[in-house]
């Protein structure tokens, strides 16, 4: 968010949105220290990987490299005999031709940077365990150095990475100067969840007031926001089996804040907001109420179902 990047939260994106929050552009932090990041860089040691995609998050994540990466552009093949992990710093829409670029014995190296609800189409690819990482940094164009998107709430920052090559990202972004945990699968998911929220959430608020900003949102929406975040929170629990870490509102808020001049739109359905209009679909067809019907009644609103 993710994300983004929320590595989006936009769509190089990557709550939360790298989207491209990644690919949310933050204001420059004084938390990063370019000096710093320079000299960890030569001292940390950072597994050579294959970045795809050459845009803004693939190319910060290159510069903290050590200068033995390889950067495969979109619809270029990954190689099979390069061993690391292999990033994917791409567009949600992209992926499939990731996928096909990319040799199925490399399947398992995968490290998915995008923001959004990944887990249905992993699935369906048979990767359903695949790398994950929560991009919660912004790269504001590209050869900028990136800003961690550290909150009031969480200074110690909420980007997080889960699966095989978890702990080489971790060192490859504090290379970078950047905050970076690793996390087993069921905190990742929370997490997961919660990014998805943020940016389901926000978006689709924003998207009723047209021109209002993330930070708008959160300071003149936020009663709405509250209740959409309750209600999207509540479903997503029930429809995982999970128990969400008390004061959610207050940290979606605060990364909101971290994020305020950034614009809101109501896009890339398929991978945000349609994931909770699937859990509507699913209980109107078995005869039961709808578990969002202030996300629904929002959706129709605005035209978007």
């Amino acid at each position: 968010m993710a994300a983004n990047a929320l590595t989006r939260l936009s769509s190089s994106s990557t709550l939360w949105p790298h989207l491209k929050i990644l690919t949310f552009s933050a204001p420059r932090s004084a938390n990063y220290n370019p000096v710093f990041a320079m000299a960890n860089a030569t001292t940390t040691k950072v597994a050579p990987a294959v970045i795809v995609g050459g845009g803004r998050v693939g190319r910060a994540l290159q510069e903290m490299g050590n200068g033995q990466d390889l950067l495969v552009k979109r619809g270029e093949p990954v190689p099979l005999d390069f061993d690391g992990p292999v990033l994917v710093c791409t567009r949600n829409d992209d992926l499939e031709a990731v996928l096909e670029a990319t040799p199925q014995s490399r399947w398992n190296d995968l490290v998915f940077f995008q923001n959004g609800m990944l887990e249905p189409w992993l699935e369906s690819k048979g990767i359903g365990d695949a790398d994950q990482v929560l991009a919660y940094f912004a790269v504001s164009k590209l050869g900028e150095p990136p800003v961690d998107g550290k909150t009031d709430t969480n200074p110690e920052g909420l980007t997080a990475a889960y699966g095989k090559w978890a702990s080489a990202v971790a060192a490859r972004l504090h290379a970078g100067g950047l905050s970076c945990k690793v996390l087993d699968k069921e905190a990742f998911q929370k997490q997961m969840l919660e990014k998805l929220i943020w940016i389901a959430a926000f978006m689709l608020v924003g998207a009723r007031h047209p021109g209002a900003t993330v930070g708008a949102v959160e300071k003149d929406y936020r009663s709405e926001v509250a209740s959409l975040i309750a209600e999207l929170a509540s479903a997503a629990a029930a429809e995982k089996g999970i128990t969400f870490e008390p004061a959610m509102e207050d940290r979606l808020c605060a990364y909101s804040r971290a994020v305020a001049h950034f614009p809101t739109a109501a896009k890339e359905f398929k991978w945000r907001n349609g994931w909770f209009y699937s859990l509507t679909e699913k209980a109107i067809a078995e005869g039961k109420p709808d578990p969002c019907p202030l996300h629904t009644a929002w959706l129709k609103e605005l035209k978007i179902v």
